[in-house]
């Protein structure tokens, strides 16, 4: 279970980024979390592994206190929650294969670390976690030679190799055209209900919020404002979560479901 208590993220220049978050989050729940770009949506995931330290209130994971971990502690967390991110940060150069190999460095000793040597098993997990994504024809292909959609699977088959419980996906199908989009949806669905995992997303894209999570959180000026399944969200929740200072509401917002989050405060 992840919960946060009466959180609080400031950042050094005093810009209040998440206030008072309280959220319970059971595992195998599959939730989108939604809002205006900068209201806190990315800074809410990344709390959960620690990439951004929280200012204030408590965050556990599995009822281990996140804030007060520290070296050796953040990686043994991480190994637990896979993150995704919209670049993909895959090594373009090299085969997929190898890429899904990297999952498994962090608990490789230094010696094979240096020399690149991966275990038979770890070869067959990264193959097992390529079939699962639906790609292991392209195992040995390079990185580069695939499309977006592709690649966005072979980060989420190194995600998979590392046996998380929990994943955590940042705005993963903002680059995505929308056929593509569906189908890495389709993949977050299958794993969620396949896999028993926990997938947390941070998504633009409302329509296919709606359309694939079990949840819905809606985020506004670092809060959360809505909490609730996704077949309750309609018209008037929408317009509630995204309204602006201009008082534009959810259709406005709608064509701009696609465009992606243009800084780290999201």
């Amino acid at each position: 279970m992840i919960e946060f208590r009466e959180v609080e993220k400031r950042y050094p220049n005093g810009f209040l980024a998440l206030n008072q978050i309280n959220l319970q989050i059971e595992q195998a729940e599959f939730v989108a979390i939604i809002g205006l770009s900068g209201a806190g949506k990315s800074t809410l995931l990344r709390c959960i592994n620690k990439m951004h330290g929280i200012t204030g209130g408590s965050l556990s994971v599995d009822s281990v206190d996140v804030h007060q971990l520290k070296g050796k502690g953040i990686r043994k967390l991480r190994r637990n929650i896979g993150m995704i991110f919209q670049s993909f940060n895959l090594v373009t150069r090299v085969s997929v294969l190898k890429n899904v190999l990297v999952s498994f460095v962090p608990n490789m000793p230094f010696w094979r670390k240096m020399l690149g040597i991966f275990t038979k098993e770890e070869k067959l997990k990264a193959l097992m976690a390529l079939d699962q994504v639906g790609i292991l024809d392209k195992a040995y292909v390079r990185v580069d030679q695939l499309s977006g959609g592709q690649q966005q699977r072979v980060a989420l088959a190194r995600t998979l190799a590392q046996n998380p419980s929990i994943i955590l996906a940042d705005e993963p199908v903002a680059s995505l055209d929308p056929v593509t989009a569906k189908q890495v949806m389709e993949d977050f669905k299958r794993i969620n209900q396949e896999f028993n995992m926990t997938i947390i997303i941070n998504i633009h894209h409302v329509e296919l919020a709606l359309a694939y999570a079990t949840r819905v959180i809606g985020v506004r000026s670092g809060e959360i404002i809505f909490d609730g399944r996704a077949c309750e969200v309609d018209e008037e929740i929408l317009s509630y979560i995204y309204n602006d200072s201009e008082g534009r509401g959810a259709n406005n917002h709608a064509m701009e479901a696609a465009i992606p989050e243009k800084n780290g405060i999201a």
